[in-house]
């Protein structure tokens, strides 16, 4: 859900009063809590959206998969041999530094090449969030005057919450209900964060499966 979080903290923080962050809520009527990272991601919209996507932009996905294989490969023995140069004795940062750079410059070069291939579909993915964030103020407001909720909360934000307090699948209902589709093929010059008030979620491209070793 992590790909959700910073677009939708900011879709809902447009809803004036929608999300307050409190500890003091005990024995207060009308409290709910909701999940609107979760409500989107369980949306009809972008449930369809991402088939779409897959489907559209499978050619790039799956060469970014190869890629992403080839290159884990490709590093493995350079890790390797870093980690055992690591292990000898009298190994400094100093003697490590030549080795590691080459690791890190050869991954840097990687995710780069891995975004590159995804940008196409993470575009989508973006245009497409952003257009069903753009609805949820409208579902937070929705959902808490039909349960009538006078305070809601994040679900981290409260000590313990009954099951049926939850009004996420009510803020899902009504995203369904206000943006029932949504466009995953972006106009020319559009740009994440022109969709509404809400700015987009940044493309989350994958990176290459390694990690860059540090001189000790």
């Amino acid at each position: 859900m992590t790909k959700f979080k910073h677009l939708l903290l900011a879709a809902a923080l447009t809803a004036p009063g929608a999300f307050v962050a409190t500890t003091a809520v005990a024995q207060v009527a009308g409290v709910a809590v909701a999940d609107p990272e979760a409500a989107v991601a369980n949306s009809k919209a972008w449930a369809t959206a991402r088939t779409q996507i897959q489907t559209t932009y499978k050619a790039q996905i799956d060469q970014a998969t190869a890629r992403r294989q080839a290159i884990t490969t490709e590093l493995q023995p350079l890790v390797a041999a870093y980690q055992k140069a690591a292990a000898a004795p009298g190994a400094t940062e100093a003697s490590l530094r030549t080795q590691a750079q080459a690791i890190q410059t050869r991954e840097q070069t990687a995710n780069a090449e891995l975004q590159r291939l995804t940008a196409p579909a993470s575009r989508a993915q973006a245009y497409a969030l952003e257009q069903i964030s753009a609805k949820l103020p409208d579902a937070v407001n929705a959902a808490v005057r039909a349960k009538n909720v006078s305070l809601l909360l994040r679900p981290n934000a409260a000590l313990f919450a009954q099951p049926t307090v939850d009004v996420t699948s009510a803020i899902t209902a009504e995203l369904d209900r206000l943006v029932p589709t949504v466009g995953i093929t972006p106009p020319a010059n559009w740009q994440p964060g022109q969709q509404g008030d809400a700015p987009a979620a940044a493309p989350a491209a994958p990176a290459a499966n390694t990690r860059a070793p540090t001189g000790r």
